[in-house]
């Protein structure tokens, strides 16, 4: 059991009881992968997540879309603390906005299922990204959006640092080689 010797041993060697394979989660697991030129956030949905049918409620799926974004940005370098600390100098006052969304919510999620949130850039241009999203589970998609968003400072759009822009183009360019 959890609790017998075996198990709490397993535990500080940072696995589970009866895990085979010795996966020890990290830091960087907690960003997802970026693979192919997309980047893949699993979410594990919990009982917070759902609504009194006991499906997902269908805002959180934002919410883990947001995540997606946000380590997306991470993993290419723009870790979001550090882009405000070196961007704000330059740009002061400057963030990323949501411009525009559009999202079909084409099946439930529900407590316990694990999703994986699938986010691609489609578009780069100077001052703007638009990114393709999807959260699927199982091989099923659920979820399917696209998101722009903007970069902007002192109230009007300015142009994203050119090494994300740089970065991001780089994963639609190896997304539209199919490579």
């Amino acid at each position: 059991t959890w609790r017998s010797r075996r198990g709490r041993a397993a535990a500080r060697r940072g696995r589970v009881a009866g895990m085979t394979d010795g996966w020890t989660p990290t830091r960087l697991d907690l960003s997802g992968e970026i693979r192919d030129g997309r980047h893949i956030q699993p979410v594990r949905i919990y009982y917070e997540d759902t609504d009194f049918s006991g499906i997902v409620y269908h805002a959180n799926y934002l919410r883990f879309m947001e995540r997606g974004r946000t380590n997306h940005l991470r993993l290419l370098g723009a870790a979001h603390r550090a882009l405000f600390e070196e961007a704000g100098a330059e740009a002061p006052g400057f963030a990323f906005v949501v411009r525009s969304m559009q999202i079909e919510f084409l099946k439930p999620a529900r407590m316990d299922d694990v999703l994986d949130v699938v986010t691609a850039p489609e578009e780069v241009k100077g001052a703007s990204i638009t990114l393709r999203q999807r959260v699927t589970c199982g091989g099923d998609t659920l979820v399917e959006g696209q998101v722009r968003v903007a970069f902007v400072s002192e109230g009007g759009a300015r142009p994203i640092p050119k090494p994300l822009r740089d970065a991001m183009q780089a994963d639609r360019d190896v997304i539209a080689d199919g490579t």
